[in-house]
């Protein structure tokens, strides 16, 4: 069986452990929150190895891996590089990265971005995929899980305006103008005044 190494386990990681061990890839699940690790092990049980991230964990799996998938998020910062190019030129050649979150800057230091009509480029023997806004391959399907997403969102600040934020801290918490002025501190950090 393939060997699939995943770099976060948060909603993209997670389907991308689904789709390969339904596939009956070995998989591994690396990231370096606990609860998240705990939550994928009530889920996935032994069918996946999970491990906390680290550059031990990185160097031992990446140059085995078959697939790897970045699918590290940090809300608005650009999330941290974790695969430089030394473990790229251990990957076995013909073996395959990938980072959803190359919009993002990406994980994997090899990568840039690349399209829908050219998605692919070959970097130390490696397939290297970078397509920014994945879900555009599809863009009814993903326009309509956009919708349905974020329809509840839009309902609760047409009904209540700006007092919706007092009472829902998920949307409050996706505020980042107000005024003018940049507020959420991820994001200000990114555009400091």
């Amino acid at each position: 069986p393939g060997r699939v190494v995943i770099l976060g386990g948060g909603v993209v990681g997670t389907e991308a452990a689904k789709i390969a061990v339904g596939m009956g890839a070995q998989v591994q699940i690396l990231d370096i929150n606990l609860d998240r690790l705990n939550y994928l092990e009530t889920l996935f049980g032994s069918r996946v190895e999970l491990r906390y991230s680290e550059a031990m964990a990185l160097q031992e799996l990446v140059p085995r891996a078959d697939l790897v998938v970045g699918a590290v998020l940090v809300p608005g910062k650009r999330p941290p590089v974790l695969i430089g190019r030394d473990l790229i030129r251990q990957m076995k050649p013909g073996s395959v990265v990938l980072d959803v979150a190359i919009d993002q800057g990406g994980s994997i230091e090899t990568l840039r971005p690349t399209s829908h009509a050219e998605p692919t480029y070959l970097a130390e023997g490696v397939v290297h995929i970078g397509i920014p806004n994945l879900p555009g391959a599809v863009p009814w399907t993903a326009t309509q899980a956009l919708n349905h997403s974020t329809l509840p969102y839009v309902l609760k600040l047409a009904d209540k305006g700006r007092a919706a934020l007092t009472t829902d801290p998920i949307l409050a918490g996706g505020l980042n103008l107000e005024q003018g002025k940049i507020i959420h501190p991820a994001i200000r950090e990114v555009f400091p005044d």
